[in-house]
């Protein structure tokens, strides 16, 4: 059974709701001694940040700063970062801000790379495309990388029960005069036990670096490809997360490439290979002519997880074999070579005016952060979340712009999961607000928050006055098991269309096209509250709670909201379904939502984009009074006698 809520009982939820949320911006009032800076496309990172004529140039630089509560990061109206943003912390004594300055359209943190020039585009044979690989364009950075006359610059550590034994060898070499012999005399339990390590060297930051090896091997072995981290504790990647690449290595010499794109600059990098569990015993590996070089930055260290051509007129299909190539538009990520490939009738740079391959990393990355503020960016073109990350608080997202976003692969390697959500708060989240955002075109969730982990606590999180379409899901929730926690999460005031309508939809192997979308629900819940929200034309359900059960459902407080769906099935639970015209039934046998009502909710131009209400909007003052005193575009609430629904409140005078 849903529950409504009574209008007194609402005033009084909403009393202990607004406090905390007002409480943002009194909070975030900037301490006295907070500091303001500024990023600009024309900036240098080596300048102060601190005025528009000395801006930082990079969000690189932006992430490697200490800021202080109250601090402020405004990037300038116009421009444009093919970067991702790391967050940091504030206090209860200042929030940070992430924000904009300037005039101009909203700054765009951009998740793709753009490869329209047909330069950056060979030929693999009928109609299959792939990008250009980087190419060297640097020193070799390596010492003593060829073994010519010792193993000077070159270590082995051995821990445990592990036992090997590193000594250089003359006769039967790759090249030149020397090569590197490991013998493993007893595998470790771990691959840490036995390691090849170099001595340290440079590397600087935001630059892809090559490494190619020769390796064979007299017993059948799969070598991992080595790391690049600091060389002493606490051993840190210098590198963007990327898969681990695995080689078999078989007794005869080969080849093996690997990529890195480094984000620190450092004198004390070194490259580690972990063989603890990579050799038998007795097994003998060979390693000569190592070489690391800077490259051409055209590296794809990550999924593609979307292809957007032609400035947003249509995208990519992904698939995951490349036999599965036969048609225009269709692509493939080779995840060993870190090469995208494309069917296309001609070069891709040709066929296409505008290609953006979007990359699996998320464009905001907030985990274990709080008391941060993102307002005024635009987010796009990323595969895995616009903001992402678990364990926080005290967040708020206001009129932020996100769109195509998602589609990347999870995991990688044979287990495929496709990913992707707008803004999401994972696991441990309390005291979060999104509202007037703009979410489109994304592959999951618009907005979620969900969980899988024990004893955590998702508590006071709204989502209020945004504008969602075409996202497969506008919201989503699920929190599990059952030791874990849910408490007043709240959807309200929100016009949400063509759920299931967008790019992702024909290509997911399990489509949604769901507006509310409750997947299994074990933890303890009260206070799911939904209203005030328009729900226009999902192209599956409307609202999804088919694995909740009615006990769970109880969590789930619906009043106020306008329903439109003129197909299918609006309405699905576990036991039973309620299309449109059974709404009135649905009323009755859930004892829900008196009022709430379906119709179409009288918008000027859905295909237009234009989400206001006209004059004649059954939506105008239906809505329920929960204390919202502003819309999407800042216009006072109410116009009319009570709030309208949706994020728009109507300007017009009422007849």
């Amino acid at each position: 059974m849903l529950r409504f809520p009574a209008h007194t009982a609402s005033r009084d939820r909403v009393r202990l709701i607004l406090p905390l949320l007002f409480g943002v911006t009194l909070l975030a009032a900037a301490p006295a001694t907070a500091t303001v800076y500024y990023v600009a496309n024309h900036g240098n990172d080596t300048a102060d940040g601190r005025s528009p004529a000395t801006a930082w140039q990079t969000i690189a630089r932006v992430n490697r700063q200490a800021f202080e509560p109250g601090d402020k990061i405004l990037l300038r109206r116009g421009d444009s970062w093919r970067e991702s943003l790391r967050s940091a912390s504030g206090s209860e004594q200042g929030y940070i801000t992430y924000g904009a300055y300037g005039e101009g359209p909203k700054p765009a943190l951009i998740g793709s790379v753009e490869m329209n020039d047909p330069r950056q585009w060979q030929h693999e044979g009928g109609n299959v495309w792939s990008n250009v690989p980087p190419q060297p364009i640097g020193d070799q950075v390596l010492p003593n990388p060829g073994f010519d006359s010792d193993l000077a610059r070159w270590s082995m550590h051995r821990e445990g029960s592990a036992n090997a034994r590193l000594t250089r060898e003359t006769e039967g070499c790759q090249s030149g005069a020397g090569c590197c012999r490991l013998e493993c005399l007893q595998p470790g339990q771990g691959a840490s036990h036995i390691q090849l390590i170099t001595m340290p060297f440079t590397v600087e930051a935001g630059k892809v670096y090559r490494l190619t090896f020769y390796a064979r091997a007299n017993k059948p072995a799969t070598l991992t490809a080595p790391s690049l981290h600091k060389a002493g504790k606490p051993w840190t990647a210098y590198t963007e997360s990327a898969r681990s690449q695995h080689y078999p290595i078989g007794d005869t010499w080969a080849k093996y490439t690997r990529y890195y794109r480094t984000h620190t600059t450092a004198n004390d990098a070194r490259l580690t290979f972990h063989l603890g569990q990579s050799l038998p015993a007795g097994a003998v590996l060979h390693l000569d002519s190592l070489e690391l070089v800077e490259c051409t930055d055209n590296l794809l260290t990550c999924d593609v997880g979307n292809i957007i051509f032609d400035h947003e007129k249509c995208c990519g299909v992904k698939v995951f074999e490349p036999e599965q190539l036969d048609a225009q538009g269709k692509y493939y990520y080779d995840e060993d070579n870190q090469l995208v490939k494309i069917y296309s009738a001609k070069n891709p740079g040709e066929y296409y005016t505008d290609i953006e391959l979007a990359l699996r990393r998320h464009q905001i990355s907030q985990s274990n952060c709080s008391y941060v503020i993102y307002e005024n960016l635009a987010v796009r073109y990323g595969a895995a979340h616009g903001i992402g990350g678990g364990w926080v608080h005290h967040i708020v997202v206001r009129d932020c712009d996100f769109s195509f976003i998602g589609g990347g692969d999870q995991y990688g390697g044979e287990r495929t999961v496709r990913f992707g959500n707008g803004v999401e708060f994972w696991g441990e989240a309390h005291d979060c607000l999104v509202e007037r955002c703009r979410l489109w075109e994304i592959y999951d969730a618009a907005l979620t928050n969900q969980n899988k982990g024990k004893d955590v606590h998702e508590v006071d999180i709204t989502y209020r006055n945004n504008i969602i379409w075409n996202c497969e899901f506008s919201f989503e929730y699920w929190n599990r098991p059952e030791t874990s926690v849910t408490r007043n999460i709240v959807f309200e005031n929100n016009t949400c269309i063509g759920a299931g309508r967008g790019w992702s939809h024909a290509q997911r192997p399990n489509p949604g096209g769901r507006h509310l979308c409750f997947y299994t629900n074990d933890a303890q819940s009260q206070d799911i509250i939904i209203r005030n929200n328009i729900f226009f034309d999902a192209a599956n359900n409307a609202f999804f709670a088919r694995y909740l059960t009615p006990e769970q459902r109880k969590a789930l407080v619906l009043d106020h909201n306008c329903w439109y769906q003129a197909e299918g099935k609006m309405i699905l639970f576990k036991e039973t379904s309620y299309t449109m015209d059974d709404f009135v039934r649905y009323q009755a046998e859930q004892h829900a939502e008196p009022h709430s009502f379906v119709t179409k909710p009288g918008l000027i131009d859905v295909d237009r984009r234009d989400f206001r209400l006209k004059a004649d909007s059954p939506c105008i003052d239906r809505g329920m009074d929960v204390g919202i005193v502003r819309d999407y575009f800042g216009t006072r609430v109410p116009q009319g006698n009570t709030p309208d629904m949706g994020a728009v409140e109507r300007l017009e005078a009422r007849d």
